[in-house]
């Protein structure tokens, strides 16, 4: 899908003029054809619109040609478990583009509910509320995914099955993604924020044309820096509490199967007294009160009084 967009006034309005100066041009899940419209239109390499289209792409600053290629990695939610996806941003001198694998709801929000101050020729503003957005995001799903963490050890606690257990793992999974990606979207956005304390015109494009980062947007950069620190030591936390958590049910389950181990043990060796009486009377022998008509009586007595003994002596040793 591609689509352009360009502000006036307050409003978003969709355009089609592909590099038109002041537009946003969006990407989701290009086709060869809109990789090519696009590389033209904007004149950028073609691996910068083909970088953010690797699902393995890790966070990172390029510049080239007086261009400028920033990968983050965005969360996604995938239902049960959430995955983190690379979103690229290029910045040229004309316009700002965004490129991704699917239709991300950080972008939507940027497309739906405007921040304020929020404008397609504004290229470093926009970049910074996209940071910020995404940092958001982030906070959003941890806190659902420890919603459901709450959720499925409620269950647990009731009845422990394998598919809460293979949830949770699918949760703790997402953690790692998230404090993986956390921490490299970190990297990036700190080095925009030296590179503009230290005027370093190379991070910010050729000759500082590109990528400028006004002393008014500082304020926005360092809270997008604040919310994804503070999404980072959540992750963290949510992720040494689910592990831990793990590793209770798992010392439980042991406990639990070691306690029916046991008690079956005991019925088998209280079982066994009976069953051992009645085969030594079931013998083809000569017995004692064999021609009683009590004998039966006295056998089921007595293998009750055994049987009874034996219960009482592995009470008394905790063994029951």
């Amino acid at each position: 899908m591609l689509k352009v967009y360009r502000s006036e006034g307050e409003a978003l309005l969709e355009t089609g003029v592909v590099g038109e100066k002041g537009s946003w041009l969006h990407l989701v899940n290009p086709t060869a054809e809109e990789v090519a419209e696009a590389t033209r239109g904007l004149g950028v390499p073609a691996d910068f619109v083909e970088y953010p289209l690797d699902e393995e792409e890790t966070s990172r600053i390029e510049a080239e040609d007086g261009c400028v290629l920033i990968i983050i990695r965005v969360p996604v939610n995938r239902g049960d478990t959430y995955d983190t996806i690379p979103l690229g941003v290029i910045i040229t001198e004309g316009c700002i583009a965004t490129v991704c694998l699917e239709d991300v709801p950080v972008l939507d929000e940027l497309h739906t509910s405007r921040p304020r101050g929020f404008y397609t020729f504004k290229k470093t503003r926009f970049l910074l509320h996209l940071f910020y957005r995404t940092a958001s995001q982030y906070l959003r799903y941890l806190r659902e995914i420890d919603k459901k963490s709450e959720a499925l050890q409620q269950r647990l606690h009731r009845s422990t099955r394998n598919e809460e257990l293979i949830r949770l793992l699918g949760l703790e999974k997402s953690l790692v993604y998230f404090t993986t990606s956390l921490r490299a979207n970190q990297l990036v956005m700190e080095k925009l924020l030296k590179s503009h304390l230290a005027k370093d015109p190379e991070l910010s494009g050729v000759g500082g044309r590109v990528l400028k980062l006004y002393d008014e947007d500082e304020d926005l950069l360092e809270d997008a820096i604040v919310e994804n620190r503070q999404a980072i030591e959540m992750s963290e936390i949510y992720t040494q509490i689910l592990s831990s958590t793990m590793d209770a049910f798992a010392s439980v389950i042991s406990n639990n199967l070691n306690v029916i181990m046991k008690f079956l043990t005991v019925v088998t060796i209280v079982l066994a007294i009976p069953t051992m009486l009645a085969s030594f009377y079931g013998m083809n022998v000569g017995l004692p009160f064999q021609e009683s008509p009590l004998a039966f009586a006295g056998i089921v007595l007595l293998s009750l009084l055994v049987s009874s003994a034996v219960i009482l002596i592995l009470r008394a040793s905790r063994m029951l």
